[in-house]
């Protein structure tokens, strides 16, 4: 991933908050010999004070084999990202119409090493964490290794546990154009309103603010 100057995170806190609010992304994992690399969409819970992901995957999942003959993997997460029209990039002027398309859009690629959950005790607590995670008000059981609901289906999933290693972030939101087109953009998505559209805005704006 590239990633200009402009388009850099402001600092660690700017992606950890972004991150915090995004918990679905592909995992890449380098593929066997021969093999393209593998991309697998899931769940995840982020513990920044730990630098650590855990998420789980069904055990009939293909990806396994290449996990372990290569724990090195890529989580991607990208969100936030819209459609810019030519024209409301045009510099300053020149004609509308040589204005560039380009998109706009959040990421952050976490750099992981994996370790593989099997112990039934271990599985139990990583599901536990997830649910805590993604369900903080309750309603489910807990996960116990033999217990009811979710004892006798633990042999059907494996845990994951990514250590984090390194983090590239970036944030694309016309971070190098002049503020005249800046402005220009955030009232065409404002007037726009499509999907996604006051997100960007917001990140635009919030950016040029720091």
């Amino acid at each position: 991933m590239l990633i200009h100057p402009w388009d850099a995170p402001h600092d660690d806190t700017e992606w950890q908050t972004w991150l915090a609010a995004h918990d679905f992304g592909q995992l890449a994992v380098n593929g066997l010999p021969g093999e393209p690399p593998a991309v697998q969409p899931l769940h995840f819970a982020y513990a920044a004070d730990r630098a650590e992901i855990v998420a789980h995957l069904a055990r009939p999942n293909p990806l396994w084999a290449a996990l372990e003959a290569d724990p090195q993997v890529l989580l991607s997460v990208v969100d936030d990202y819209v459609y810019v029209p030519g024209p409301w990039q045009a510099a300053p002027g020149t004609p509308a119409e040589h204005g560039v398309p380009t998109s706009f859009y959040a990421a952050v690629q976490l750099r992981c090493t994996a370790q593989v959950v099997d112990d039934p005790a271990e599985k139990a607590d990583l599901l536990n964490r997830q649910l805590g995670h993604f369900q903080p008000a309750g309603g489910s059981a807990p996960a116990t290794p033999d217990g009811p609901p979710y004892g006798r289906m633990l042999p059907g999933i494996r845990g994951l546990r990514l250590e984090v290693t390194g983090v590239r972030a970036k944030f694309k939101y016309a971070g190098q154009k002049p503020a005249e087109v800046q402005e220009r953009i955030a009232g065409a998505l404002a007037r726009r309103r499509g999907p996604r559209d006051g997100t960007a805005r917001e990140h635009l704006v919030r950016r040029r603010g720091a």
